[in-house]
């Protein structure tokens, strides 16, 4: 199921947890790693899931808090410039119409603000956004995103020294760790990624209302 577009989000902060998946070789060659910039993807082709679970949050004066949001992602690398992202959302069923209108606003970017600087503009085909039931452990030693009947990443292991790794979607002044995944499945057929690695860290965003700030 299909939900109506975004509406118009002119203000909005949210801070929370992050964790992502994709099919790199650990560590993902994109992350910054020790302050090194990163590179291509492993093999010219990046499938995967990234996933935020908003602790604190609003838009405009919409409360956010706790509602979650997985965005899946593919694009190629192997030509240059890379393809735009094909991407599906997933937002919390849990919410209402309009919060997860706010939520689909933020995080394809079109909000404004931290998301539309970081990586709005590499979204290129917004193949669908689903409300669905989302379950996040973002905190235990075995990370999981489950969006029920859809898509499914489990990993534990750090493969990385704990906050040596950073990446561009939740922003490079945001420290991660890089973990051993051994489950991604989709069963999306509008976007489906296939194996992965991770990264885990916190996140957090805004939008001001001066369209000059963040």
């Amino acid at each position: 199921m299909a939900m109506p577009g975004p509406g118009v989000v002119t203000d909005w902060r949210v801070r929370g947890t992050y964790f992502e998946g994709c099919n790199c070789e650990a560590i993902c060659p994109c992350r910054s790693v020790g302050g090194r910039p990163g590179g291509p993807s492993s093999y010219g082709e990046c499938f995967g899931a990234v996933s935020w679970h908003i602790r604190q949050g609003h838009a405009d004066d919409l409360d956010l808090s706790d509602l979650r949001a997985v965005l899946s992602i593919r694009y190629l690398d192997r030509v240059q410039p890379s393809t735009p992202w094909e991407v599906v959302l997933y937002v919390d069923d849990r919410g209402s119409s309009v919060q997860q209108a706010a939520l689909a606003g933020i995080f394809l970017g079109r909000a404004g603000g931290t998301v539309a600087r970081l990586y709005g503009p590499a979204i290129g085909d917004v193949r669908a956004i689903r409300p669905a039931r989302i379950t996040l452990e973002h905190v235990a030693a075995r990370k999981r995103i489950d969006v029920v009947g859809y898509l499914r990443v489990e990993a534990e292991g750090d493969a990385s020294e704990p906050g040596d790794v950073r990446c561009g979607i939740p922003g490079f002044d945001h420290r991660g760790t890089e973990l051993h995944g051994d489950a991604l499945r989709s069963t999306d057929c509008e976007n489906p990624p296939r194996s992965l690695v991770i990264a885990a860290g916190l996140w957090a965003g805004d939008r001001g209302c001066d369209p000059s700030t963040d």
